[in-house]
């Protein structure tokens, strides 16, 4: 069986290809740099990230975007005829209940590990762009068209339009498809798939919450018009109908299904397996009860499909609602070594895992080399600004774990800080810092945190410890809580602080238009002069 998630924490808006015996997920990435990471399968049980698409600048600009903006739902693909692997993304500078501002990009490659094309601009009119390439040796665009006319707001089509390869632009004019195949609404996120002289149409409905789902439609034309599946939706966390509610918080968790574990289930792509198996990658969450908040993000899941007699997709145990596991497909057993839990910085580059808020990671900032065996992080802005916080961090994959760093860091001025941080976006972490204390003429450990652009009495807590001495910091994350500690023999840790509330560090915590997850991470802080460096000896994270 392959047990669900199979992509834990924050891996949102699957897209699932096979080339020959080799499968591939991309996922969303929002505003984290290197942008979209590309998973690697052989046997659909288990994964590995292997690279990401977007790894410089010259690929995408997310310079001072505001939280869970950036890339949006990308769509990988690959054209046998062609020979080549597409990416198709969304870069979202601004959302809000009005007004979307987003540009499409096309990227390609020989390699799935690229180096990728310069991106080439689709189009600005909606999210969630799609490629689907016919059998014909045409080529279209899909994606949400997003209407702020008034009046016009909940009304969400698929629209379609071919792109040209040779004009490297989209061509012709934009066909609606669909406004939708349930009474959910929010209808979003399209493929197309041609099977047996059908295209069939996969999208999500509900909003990216607990109303979340997967709906079919099919026509024997691209351009329409579509026949809604009768059983729609196809996958589900809650079976209940309802109609779109715009003025609710997109995550409706009124919607939650106590009775069963994989919650959100929407938003999937499809694939066939070498022995013709069909399987369906979704997004789904696992909410922390009773609290019913997600801190580990939107992740991935996946369902065994199959065809009906009448030439519909279900779910092959005959329902709709998302398992938390499902039968594996008939492929040998294919496992990768498990990344070690500690990272000692003794490469020239950093550990794929390591991600940071919009900005290429670049020498100016991040430095491997000066000291050998340390990662050097030069203090920028803090942990609040949207444009250059120096923050190294990965994503929290499972509910319970142990992170702990060996700083060394010698702060001069109160302005210096560096630590060890869980991280949600600017206006929602907690943090174990060393800084300088006026008041106590001293270096001290403290610790504060951050929610909803408030902060905790966390601050008050601090410690006296010796300026040049290194000192280890550690995040316990229990589920719910969280608890900061520190040592100076990497031995006897005190405790320092009161425990915070995990849970704060979800979607469902923070403002309206906010779907990310929890990082955890080290970061460095200079508000006096931008030049002030700390080196981190290691990081270890430690699943409990």
């Amino acid at each position: 069986m392959i047990q669900n998630p199979i992509l834990t924490g924050f891996n949102p808006d699957p897209a699932i290809i096979r080339t020959g015996d080799d499968y591939y997920i991309a996922t969303s990435s929002f505003e984290w740099f290197p942008g979209i990471p590309i998973y690697h399968s052989k046997d659909l049980v288990h994964w590995k990230l292997i690279d990401y698409a977007l790894k410089t600048k010259r690929h995408i600009d997310m310079t001072s975007l505001p939280p869970s903006k950036g890339v949006w739902a990308p769509c990988l693909s690959y054209c046998e005829a062609d020979k080549l692997y597409y990416v198709l993304y969304s870069n979202v500078y601004n959302s809000n209940r009005l007004q979307y501002d987003v540009d499409n990009f096309l990227i390609w490659s020989d390699s799935i590990h690229g180096p990728w094309s310069d991106p080439v601009y689709i189009n600005s009119n909606g999210f969630d762009a799609s490629l689907f390439h016919d059998d014909d040796g045409r080529k279209w665009v899909l994606n949400q068209e997003r209407d702020f006319r008034p009046g016009h707001e909940t009304k969400r089509p698929i629209i379609l339009q071919e792109y040209s390869p040779e004009q490297k632009k989209l061509i012709g004019e934009p066909v609606r498809l669909t406004y939708g195949a349930t009474e959910r609404g929010f209808t979003e996120a399209p493929h197309i798939y041609k099977r047996n002289g059908y295209y069939y149409l996969v999208t999500a409905e509900g909003g990216t919450g607990y109303g979340h789902c997967v709906a079919l439609l099919r026509s024997k034309n691209v351009m329409g018009p579509y026949e809604s599946c009768p059983r729609n939706p196809i996958i589900t966390s809650n079976a209940t109908e309802f109609k779109m509610r715009p003025e609710v918080k997109y995550a409706m968790t009124d919607l939650y299904n106590p009775d069963v574990i994989i919650q959100k289930a929407g938003h999937g792509s499809l694939v066939e397996t070498q022995n013709g198996e069909w399987y369906m990658p979704h997004l789904c969450g696992r909410p922390v009860m009773p609290q019913l908040r997600c801190i580990l993000g939107r992740e991935t899941a996946i369902q065994k499909m199959q065809w009906t007699e009448d030439g519909w997709l279900q779910m092959a145990d005959g329902t709709n609602i998302a398992k938390d596991s499902t039968p594996a497909p008939k492929l040998p057993a294919h496992p990768f070594p498990k990344d070690p839990p500690r990272c000692d910085f003794d490469s020239e580059v950093l550990d794929l895992n390591f991600n940071t808020p919009r900005n290429e990671i670049t020498g100016d900032w991040v430095d491997l080399s000066a000291r050998p065996g340390y990662l050097r992080l030069y203090g920028r802005e803090s942990l609040t600004s949207n444009h250059h916080p120096s923050l190294i961090a990965r994503r929290l994959t499972a509910f319970n774990a142990t992170v702990t760093t060996k700083l060394d860091f010698a702060a001069d001025r109160y302005q210096h800080l560096a630590g060890l941080t869980c991280y949600y976006e600017p206006s929602n972490f907690y943090s174990i810092y060393k800084t300088y204390s006026e008041e106590l003429d001293s270096n001290v450990v403290a610790i504060s945190g951050y929610v909803n652009k408030e902060h905790t009495d966390g601050g008050k807590a601090i410690a006296v410890v010796e300026k040049d001495a290194p000192i280890y910091l550690r995040a316990e994350i229990m589920t719910d809580k969280l608890q900061f500690s520190f040592s100076m023999d990497g031995e006897n840790y005190e405790k320092l602080g009161p425990i915070f509330d995990m849970t704060t560090l979800s979607d469902e915590a923070v403002d309206f238009g906010e779907f990310t997850g929890t990082f955890v991470g080290m970061f460095a802080q200079d508000a006096h002069l931008r030049n002030k460096y700390a080196d981190f000896d290691f990081f270890e994270y430690i699943e409990v």
